[in-house]
Order: structure tokens, then sequence, then C-alpha cells
């Protein structure tokens, strides 16, 4: 099984591995790419996307800067749209369903260490430096027409249902059902959307 095969089914993983660091550099070069092209640059702007996400539906916007791991393992539905200074650590697969609207500073995260500072670094090497950290993950599913508010985090393995909106500045730990408005840190369920 190859670290990335690894990474995708959620067991520890070395991400120096030298396939992951191919992906992750190329990524972070198309995402400095796109966060210094013209703002009304749509074609570049789009062709960039096209290479650098999974898969994406219709009408993405996603506004400069823009922050990803891999790129690869993040997919939009259709009419997305991503304010500035998102972070999507997507070591595992991050899907985004129709009608999303992310705002500015949102975090979505798909990958967590383990507490154990030995079982995160193993043994120093005879020069005292270490290996890279030891890496597990967890997918995050976002539903159609769900609103996130400003900075908040969204957390490894979290899904949130259909119809929901998150208020700003949550910590998003757990499920969030369909048709709910939920906020808070940890963010909790407070009412019905209706």
């Amino acid at each position: 099984m190859t670290e990335r095969e690894k990474m995708l089914a959620g067991q520890l993983y070395d991400c120096g591995d030298d396939e992951l660091l191919s992906q992750w550099h190329k990524a972070k070069n198309l995402v400095r790419k796109y966060n210094n092209t013209d703002s009304e640059n749509n074609t570049e702007k789009e062709e960039i996307l096209s290479e650098l996400l999974g898969g994406k539906g219709e009408n993405l916007w996603i506004t400069a800067p823009f922050f990803v791991d891999y790129g690869n393992n993040i997919y939009f539905g259709n009419n997305c749209e991503v304010n500035m200074n998102c972070t999507f650590l997507d070591d595992n697969s991050i899907h985004i369903g129709d009608n999303a609207l992310i705002a500015p500073n949102v975090q979505i995260y798909t990958a967590f260490h383990p507490t154990n500072a030995a079982d995160r670094f193993g043994e120093p090497k005879e020069d005292g430096s270490f290996e890279f950290c030891k890496t597990q993950t967890a997918p995050v599913r976002i539903g159609n027409n769900v609103w996130i508010g400003g900075g908040a985090i969204i957390m490894p393995g979290v899904t949130i249902g259909n119809n929901v909106v998150i208020g700003a500045g949550s910590v998003v730990t757990k499920d969030i059902p369909d048709n709910m408005i939920a906020y808070g840190s940890p963010c909790r369920v407070v009412r019905e959307n209706r």
C-alpha cells in the first residue's frame, strides 16, 4: 500500500513520502499562481482550479488568497462560493455540495496526528533530527445549501448535512444533521433551519 493509499484510507502515513511531497509542491505552486492571478482574469483562474482540484461543478468562485495541502482531494458541486483566506487541508477528501457559501477565514481540516509525541515522530535520528510527523486523516462532507460563517473550523471526519448554517467562529467537532442552525465552540445545534 502506498503512503497516499494509506492517507486516503485514514491509516498512519508518512507525509514525507516522495509521491506525496511531489503532489504537495505541485499544489503549492498552483495555489501561488492562483493567488497572484489578476482578479478579473477568470479564464486563467478557471484553468488553474481545473488542474488543482479533484473535481468541480459549474459556477465556482474562490476569492484569493486560498490555501490547500494537495488540492486534488477537494470536490465542489455547482454554484459554490469560497471567500478570501480559506484553508482546506485536504489530506483526505473534502466534498462540498451545491450552493455552498463559505465565508472568509474558514478552515477545513482532514488531517490529525497521534497525541503521543513518540507516535508522531518516532525515534530521533543519529543527528538528533526527526522524520516527518506521522499523520492520519478522516474525510469531511458538506451537503447542499450550506452556509459556513467566517472563521469557522471544520474538524476531520465531520459531516454537515443539507440546508445547514454554521455560525461564525464555530469549531465543528461532530456531525450536524440536515436543516439545522448550529454555532459555538464546540458547535451545537441551536434550532431548526426553516
